[in-house]
């Protein structure tokens, strides 16, 4: 196990994108993937344990409350958490919080990846994907700068009741969206939404993807798909897609990624 681990969640690729950038400033880092249960729970020999994680309809992707909870930290360890949003944090950081105890914690706004709901350019402040890209860039050196100086922030994280709300109701609204994803002709059957899906909820039939419903929206088979044709139908069929520009489907499938 390396000095420093980040926990990360990523679907879009801009999590997992923040996490390298901040790993790479403190060194000696595993970033280990939390779009599955992760790899490793116990790092009670850390000396910094991160969480690095989107904002989905105010709360937590998928199972990640779940992942953290069976995460073993070291009483000294320095805590800290980073959350990527396009409009606002949610209650993500209030409940990691809730759970280790948070030494630091930030928010770095961004594309947005729900593309179903809003043009991925529909961020706070507004900007597009370059622009967008470098200030993330700027704010995740800024926030390593604090991590590896272990800088503790004042106060706890907030949590709005509305954002909780929000929150609660998402996975019922996910399952309905789960019934329209659908492949145009232009699909080539490459396999690659299957293999990137972190729930199995996809599968190939004919050399053609047969979706289920147990879809949390990470919406990685969309945005990464090769030929666009993948889409929830309404305005996904013609809406731009996006992902990270630093970040491959590939990379969101590893199991643990080592920065020196």
């Amino acid at each position: 196990m390396s000095k420093n681990v980040i926990y990360c969640y990523s679907g879009s690729g801009n999590c997992l994108d923040i996490a390298k950038n901040i790993a790479k400033k403190l060194g000696d880092t595993d970033i280990v993937m939390m779009r599955s249960a992760p790899a490793l729970t116990d790092v009670r020999e850390a000396e910094r344990v991160g969480f690095v994680f989107p904002c989905y309809a105010g709360g937590l992707p998928g199972d990640v409350e779940e992942y953290v909870r069976n995460v073993a930290v070291g009483c000294s360890a320095y805590k800290f958490a980073v959350c990527s949003f396009a409009a606002y944090p949610g209650v993500g950081l209030s409940v990691i919080d809730s759970i280790v105890g948070l030494d630091y914690w930030a928010g770095i706004s961004h594309q947005c990846s729900c593309i179903w709901l809003f043009p991925h350019k529909l961020m706070m402040p507004l900007m597009g994907p370059e622009k967008a890209q470098k200030r993330a860039e700027e704010l995740a050196e800024k926030a390593a700068e604090d991590i590896l100086a272990k800088n503790k922030r004042p106060g706890r994280p907030r949590a709005l009741l509305l954002n909780k709300a929000e929150s609660a109701v998402w996975p019922s609204l996910t399952k309905r969206k789960a019934k329209k994803l659908s492949v145009t002709e232009n699909c080539i059957g490459c396999g690659q939404c299957a293999g990137l899906c972190p729930r199995g909820n996809i599968r190939l039939e004919g050399e053609k993807p047969r979706f289920g419903t147990d879809c949390i929206q990470c919406l990685s088979c969309l945005q990464y798909c090769p030929k666009q044709a993948i889409h929830m139908g309404g305005p996904t069929v013609k809406r731009e897609r996006y992902h990270n520009p630093n970040v491959s489907a590939a990379e969101l499938t590893e199991k643990v990624i080592h920065i020196k």
